[in-house]
């Protein structure tokens, strides 16, 4: 008699496939991988509790407009690629008002166009200028996605690999996130979590997102638990009565709990359940909405501020989570200023910079400063050149780097020449890539724990990159 063994394969692509995918709905407020059975052997987490956040900016921001020469060479010659200055309708700041945000580093910078350039942040940046001064805070430059060390005439000569269908926005996020384009399954953020799972108590709060679902979150076997700036999403109708009735709310329980026959019914009630059961846990743990843990004070009219004073939330409960790794994802969107630069962009960096202030303040507030890092990332730069009201896709651009552990008040990278068609410009205006999001992603992987040998996993391309290590750790 033949066995009919459909049923069985259904099941384990269904499984293949949500672990790809990920499932996420009001039953279950997490993109769900339903294939999270076993744990990944723990990485070194000896060293007590340690986090990293990830502040992505949709739509490529302008480093043109956030981290800028203001030596007098390389400022007019950025306003001459730009259009001029603000006062003369141009794109670039004037140098009177970058004059409080500019920056002194350490350590002299490197690069092709490093020499006579001094660096300013946009006046908007201007809270976070204190914990560049104190070294908390650097910049590291010029980076982007790359496959491997490129060079402008390998560029042009399409004699090595290159990014999956460059300037393109939805697959240069995924390729930050994951190394790969857009219908990539599983991020570094999550690989990172990944080795982390054994070492915390309670597996669901490895990578946690205060924004929305992301690639970069997804590991092969770590769930991406998703918050909301209010904390924990509930099942309505579970945590209250339903319909005034607790007898109701008892009977909706049982039926989206219980244990079933069909395997597609048994696996959602099993995530419904663990969801209603870290729903509980994450409220326990974040306490009283007044009362919080620490006095610093957060912008909560910014949807970043609002997300940033969850996750420091999370980070002071983060006993009661039972969490000794832990990834956590914000974001702010509004970044693609192909127009409206000069109105749009200057309330982002606000955003950006008060947010970013603050979470430190509040980090140092939990005793937890030397333990948290926190990095920029963005689809990509823009260009170089103005069209008129704004800038175009470009490639590489300036990130920040921040924390207590962070030996800042460094430019980490290469200075590029700025320059259309210039040595550094794939053209257009768009800067290749001097260092790249592989590299970025093993030193942060480093930093939380994860062996040389273990890079892999992470970063599958850091085998083509000789540096490991930018130093942003390194004294």
């Amino acid at each position: 008699m033949k066995i009919n063994r459909l049923p069985e394969l259904q099941r384990r692509e269904f499984l293949r496939r949500s672990a790809q995918l990920g499932i996420a709905g009001v039953a279950a407020p997490w993109a769900m991988n339903l294939a999270a059975i076993g744990e990944a052997a723990a990485a070194d987490a000896s060293g007590g509790y340690k986090a990293l956040v990830c502040l992505f900016l949709y739509g490529g921001n302008d480093y043109g407009r956030t981290l800028l020469p203001v030596d007098a060479a390389g400022h007019a010659n950025l306003a001459t690629l730009r259009g001029g200055t603000t006062d003369t309708g141009g794109l670039v700041a004037t140098r009177a008002s970058l004059a409080a945000t500019a920056l002194t580093p350490r350590v002299a910078m490197t690069g092709s166009g490093a020499a006579g350039t001094q660096l300013a942040m946009a006046a908007e940046m201007a809270p976070l200028k204190p914990l560049f001064d104190s070294g908390r805070l650097g910049w590291l430059l010029n980076v982007g996605t790359l496959v491997q060390p490129t060079t402008k005439a390998q560029y042009s000569a399409q004699s090595v690999p290159l990014p999956p269908k460059l300037f393109s926005h939805n697959d240069q996020q995924s390729v930050w996130q994951s190394s790969g384009a857009e219908g990539s399954t599983k991020g570094w953020g999550g690989a990172i979590g990944d080795l982390f799972l054994s070492s915390n108590a309670t597996s669901t709060f490895t990578c946690i997102n205060a924004s929305g679902n992301a690639v970069f979150m997804t590991g092969q076997q770590a769930v991406q638990y998703q918050v909301s700036t209010n904390g924990a999403v509930p099942v309505n109708g579970v945590v209250s009565n339903l319909y005034g009735s607790s007898a109701c709310s008892t009977a909706l329980r049982n039926l989206i709990t219980a244990p079933r026959t069909h395997w597609l019914e048994a696996e959602l009630n099993r995530v419904t359940a663990r969801s209603i059961s870290a729903e509980a846990q994450v409220k326990a743990a974040l306490g009283s909405n007044t009362a919080l843990p620490f006095t610093t004070v957060f912008n909560t009219s910014s949807s970043l501020g609002r997300q940033l004073q969850m996750v420091a939330r999370l980070i002071a409960g983060r006993s009661a989570l039972g969490a000794q790794r832990q990834v956590f994802f914000v974001s702010l969107g509004g970044f693609d200023n192909h127009d409206f630069l000069l109105t749009q962009h200057p309330g982002l960096l606000t955003q950006v910079a008060e947010g970013m202030a603050a979470f430190q303040a509040a980090m140092t507030e939990l005793g937890v400063a030397d333990r948290v890092t926190t990095f920029t990332a963005s689809d990509f730069g823009r260009t170089l050149t103005s069209n008129g009201d704004g800038s175009d896709h470009g490639w590489g651009a300036h990130h920040m780097v921040m924390g207590g552990a962070v030996q800042g008040r460094r430019f980490w990278g290469d200075m590029p020449v700025l320059a259309n068609n210039g040595p550094n410009d794939v053209g257009q205006g768009r800067l290749l890539p001097t260092t790249s999001v592989d590299q970025v992603a093993a030193t942060l992987a480093t930093w939380m724990g994860v062996s040389n040998s273990e890079l892999g996993t992470v970063v599958p391309n850091i085998a083509n990159f000789s540096r490991r290590d930018l130093g942003f750790f390194s004294p």
